[in-house]
């Protein structure tokens, strides 16, 4: 049978229903399609510790906006796909995102290699697509947004602190891939702008797990300092060890990395106390937003699990939360139009701080909180607003160049 208003209102009038029990009946079968918001992570398997949150995160978001009235009038359906932290998923996933489920947006990808193995098939499909991760820099993609930080946006402020504090010889531990090797580079940069001293730089493969002749190295080299971009459950054997060591109360440690995934957690005070670190994000920061935000979070996932919110999953919420803003501002969720919306400087307060997209690179200006790790938590030691996506800016300018599409090596 096809369902018509006419066949629907003759219906409701034969029944003697008419206008009290017909309006809902009505609304329904006339209801628009959902919004149709994709997502794709490593849920589960090794990045499960990154995911899983994050996937809470979205939840959350999604939630929150269908509970408020959903966007221009529609509801918004999640579809989401675990990658099972393998990367040829990742591309299988996005292909099914665009072709069968013919989503408005896709939110995903934790490390580099799955945003690069997803980055291009939603280009091609006229697809928007957010990474809310911290990351190396350089992508430049009119389709692509980016909400996580970027090295400078958080080493701009950290290092003239902990010079300040420790001193100016610092010793560099990094993970060996793209984005250890990178941020190695802005450390170094920015104590040679400060006047200070880079003695040594270390990279490791990720399956790295004993520091035993590296902690002998740095007792050797005496620095003020070391300067941690370790990445991953491996790594954190460093942190172990080190303290084990004795050497903690020797040579204070700073970490671009360590905490982003809420992997201070795992850390006894006894191993974690005193490292600072500089990020988006801590469950710690005392603003209302911030409240309001993991109050939600505990009503929906239960109260024990708010300290296991991490950045990348603030920073995917805030990535939805900004996308859906965007969405009411063009009044459409239009490829075309939701970029000229996002681009016109729209702005939105979220638990880490206020987020904007820079319109040359479509990258986030973010808010960034400088903090000491104690007893567990990352407490805020000081805040610094709108810091803008400096290190991506040197390479790529969209407003200049709207056809660029490729992912930049930043030289430094």
């Amino acid at each position: 049978m096809t369902i018509t208003r006419r066949t629907i209102l003759k219906a409701a009038a034969a029944a003697g229903t008419s206008a009290l029990a017909s309006p809902a009946f009505i609304r329904n079968a006339f209801a628009e399609d959902p919004i149709k918001l994709g997502t794709v992570f490593d849920i589960s398997g090794i990045f499960d510790a990154y995911g899983k949150p994050i996937d809470m995160a979205v939840k959350l978001a999604v939630k929150q906006l269908n509970d408020g009235g959903g966007l221009l009038g529609r509801q918004i359906e999640h579809i989401g796909y675990d990658t099972q932290s393998n990367m040829a998923l990742y591309t299988q996933y996005a292909q099914q995102l665009t072709r069968q489920d013919k989503v408005d947006v896709v939110h995903g990808g934790i490390l580099s290699a799955s945003r690069e193995a997803i980055r291009q098939t939603l280009r091609r499909a006229n697809t928007l697509y957010f990474y809310n991760i911290q990351y190396e820099g350089g992508v430049c993609d009119r389709n692509c947004f980016v909400t996580g930080v970027t090295p400078a946006q958080t080493t701009e402020v950290q290092i003239p602190y902990t010079m300040e504090k420790w001193g100016k010889k610092v010793y560099i531990l990094a993970a060996d891939y793209n984005y250890g090797q990178l941020m190695a580079r802005w450390i170094q940069k920015y104590f040679k702008d400060g006047g200070g001293e880079t003695v040594a730089v270390d990279f490791f493969p990720l399956d790295v797990a004993d520091f035993g002749s590296t902690i002998t190295k740095i007792q050797t080299a005496a620095p003020d300092m070391v300067y941690s971009a370790l990445v991953g459950g491996a790594h954190l054997s460093f942190y172990r060890q080190w303290a084990a060591a004795g050497m903690k109360s020797r040579i204070p440690l700073a970490s671009t990395t360590l905490g982003v995934g809420s992997e201070h957690l795992v850390l006894t005070p006894e191993e974690g106390d005193g490292i600072v670190v500089c990020y988006n994000y801590s469950p710690e920061l005392d603003t209302p937003a911030n409240k309001a935000f993991t109050t939600a979070w505990g009503e929906m996932h239960g109260a024990e699990t708010i300290p296991n919110i991490h950045e990348l999953a603030v920073s995917n919420y805030q990535g939805i939360m900004l996308w859906a803003e965007a969405v009411k501002l063009a009044g459409s969720v239009e490829q075309a139009k939701v970029i000229e919306a996002l681009d016109g400087g729209l702005a939105y307060e979220g638990p880490a701080g206020m987020v904007t997209i820079d319109p040359k690179t479509h990258h986030a200006t973010l808010d960034v909180h400088l903090m000491e790790m104690r007893g567990q938590k990352l407490n805020v030691l000081q805040s610094f607003g709108a810091r803008a996506p400096i290190d991506t800016q040197l390479v790529c300018d969209l407003v200049a160049n709207p056809d660029d599409n490729q992912q930049y090596e930043i030289k430094i």
